[in-house]
Formats: structure tokens, sequence, C-alpha cells
């Protein structure tokens, strides 16, 4: 986490992240948070007052998010990545409205105090949110759920959160102009894999055939519900104490309207067990750990709240690693182009990782190694 107030901050390779309307003049390239800007913004919608001070939260791989405070007052400032970005990737109004509306039907989201479309303020577009007090989970155990009993109301509470929100009737109201339900699944299939061969260098015959392994074995999607899209323990805030519960599902940067088992095969896919594989997409590794649920029985979990026959769940878990690997495979490439130059960690370890994550698709898939 990076602590600053109104002075320009620069990052190891020499572009700026922070800095004031007349520094950024004379950039070459913008600046993320533009304080005096932000300042004018906040002044605007009375959120605040007086001087600024920041620090950004994460380590930012896509959407950038900083903590705010002045006058003893705290807030949360969502942004896209600088430009040019993909087209309908990285949409900061809709994700900001998507959250609006579920808040509105009991999820547990942060509350959206602002939005700004006004390009001409940061660049792009991004949102002001409430800041929440709370805990997510990755790779440390909080002491106050670390119980056996705590754990497995950790677990449950991940299941029954996914429950929650695919039971929203995404038909109603302003929910439904998020996605198209029907073909919601052949879409994915053939958006991503005309996805590929823009965003690689290098050969791996997995893609290609798990992509028409998915694409002739298409199951019929049962219900419409609200994806998250990268729903995980990540992207969950806990409360501070026990009894373990979720305040707030975050980032809804992939949030769509669709085929929920999308969201559960996402989940139990990339889920860490003590017997897992590792993967590029292990974010939280606590669950490795006694006392958390396995993956079955998180599918069964699931299973005894729904109406859903989960039979095609390998299918589902098999397109959320194939995509993941098609997504990931696009940051390596940036790294590769010099286009990261500040990730030394994640985008390197792609290089092995990609492969990774499509061997693991190919055992959900059921299909054997391909042939050297």
């Amino acid at each position: 986490m990076s602590i600053g107030t109104l002075s320009m901050q620069s990052v190891p390779d020499g572009s700026e992240v922070v800095a004031t309307s007349a520094e950024a003049a004379e950039l070459a390239s913008p600046p993320l948070l533009i304080l005096d800007a932000v300042t004018a913004f906040l002044d605007a919608r009375n959120l605040g007052s007086g001087p600024l001070s920041w620090a950004q939260i994460g380590d930012g791989q896509s959407n950038i998010t900083y903590r705010l405070e002045r006058g003893g007052e705290v807030f949360v400032l969502r942004r896209g990545p600088r430009p040019p970005l993909p087209r309908s990737t990285h949409d900061m109004v809709r994700e900001a409205r998507i959250q609006q509306l579920l808040q509105d039907r009991g999820i547990p989201v942060p509350k959206i105090l602002a939005v700004c479309e006004d390009e001409s303020v940061l660049g792009v577009p991004f949102y002001v949110m409430t800041f929440l007090t709370g805990m997510v989970i990755t790779n440390v155990i909080p002491e106050a759920l670390s119980s056996p009993e705590q754990r497995l109301a950790t677990s449950n509470a991940v299941v029954d959160t996914l429950v929650q929100l695919h039971a929203v009737d995404a038909a109603a109201g302003d929910l439904a102009s998020f996605g198209r339900a029907d073909g919601y699944l052949r879409r994915q299939v053939e958006r991503f894999s005309a996805l590929w061969e823009i965003n690689t260098t290098r050969s791996l015959p997995d893609v290609a055939r798990l992509g028409t392994w998915l694409a002739d074995n298409l199951p019929s999607s049962q219900q419409a519900s609200v994806l998250h899209g990268d729903y995980r323990p990540g992207n969950l805030m806990f409360h501070p104490g026990a009894p373990a519960r979720v305040t707030a599902v975050l980032d809804w940067e992939m949030a769509a309207v669709g085929d929920p088992l999308a969201d559960l095969g996402y989940l139990t896919a990339t889920y860490a067990e003590p017997d897992s594989p590792p993967s590029p997409l292990e974010l939280t590794a606590v669950t490795r750990n006694p006392g958390y649920l396995t993956r079955a029985q998180l599918i069964s979990r699931y299973q005894d709240q729904t109406s859903l026959s989960l039979d095609a769940l390998p299918w589902y878990q098999t397109l959320a690693l194939w995509k993941a690997s098609i997504f990931c495979e696009a940051i390596y490439t940036r790294w590769l182009k010099g286009e990261r130059p500040n990730d030394r960690l994640f985008a390197p370890s792609l290089d092995a990782g990609v492969p990774q994550l499509l061997a693991q698709a190919r055992v959900f898939a059921g299909l054997s190694p391909a042939p050297r």
C-alpha cells in the first residue's frame, strides 16, 4: 500500500501515478490520480473537506483502487487503467450501476457515493464509494476467524452469498439491461476463442483443442442470474470479528447476466484445497488448511440451496480455466512487450502458469494430454 499527499509520486519505471494538474500537463504519460482534480470533484459533491491524503489499495493488476481521506472522512475511488482500453472492458459507470441495483436488492456491496463520466477529470471514468472496515482473506487466516468453527463458517458464507446473488431476479427492472442470458455460454466461447490469436506470441495447441471441446459440448442454461464473473474468497470482505459473515462483495468488473453455473464453475475450479495443483489463480491459499470446505463440499452446499442440476459443472469449470488462460496470456504478452515494467512476479510466472491452467482445464474436460 502506498501512502501520499498532494505531491507527485513515481513508480520504479519513472511513470508518475499521482500528480497535480500542473505537473500532469508536463508528463508524457497521464498520472492515475490527479489529486487537485479529485479534490474539486469531491467538493462539488460535499464528500469531505480540507486536504486530501491517499493510499493505493491492492496491486492494481487491472482496475486501480485508492483509499482517500479528508477531514476525517474516508472514501474509496476506483478507476480503470490508462487508455487505450479494450472495448467493453474497465467500464466504471457500468460497474457502479450494477452495485447500486444490487444494493437495492439486499446484496452486500459498498454504497456508491458518486460516479464521474467526465473523462477530462482523470482521463477515464471513475466512481467513489464508501470505505468499509473489514477483512479480505487471502494468505493469512484472521485471528478472529481461525477456530475450526469459524473456518467452516467462512466457507459457508462464501457459498451462501453466491446463492443469494444468484437468487436475485435478473429479468426485473434495470438489471435486465446488463446482458442477454440467452446464448451467454456460446458467446463466451466464441469471444474468447477470437481473443487468443491477438493476445499471444506462442503456440499452445490446448487452447484451440479446449475451445472446440467447449463449443461441441455446450450445456443448456437452466436459469438466468446476475453473475459476478470473478467470484472467489479474495473478492469478499468479511466482518472483522466472529461469527464469519460477508459484509461486501467487491470488484464487479466482470458482472453480467447469464448462466449462474459460470460463477460456481469459476469459484470451484480456482479453489485451493489440500491436494489441488498450484495455479496462477490461487489467490486465497488459506483454504488449503484444515477446517475449510473442500471443493466437493462447496458444490454440495450450493446444490442443497438451489434446484439446479450440477451434472454439467465440469464443463463450466473447464470454461473458467480456459478463459483464465486466455486473459492471463494477454497479461504475459503485455509484459513481454515491456508494457508492465513494474510487474516482477505475476506476469513472469505466466510463462509456465498459462500451460498449468490449460492442463488443469483438460482434467475437468476429461481430455488426455495432447501428443508431443
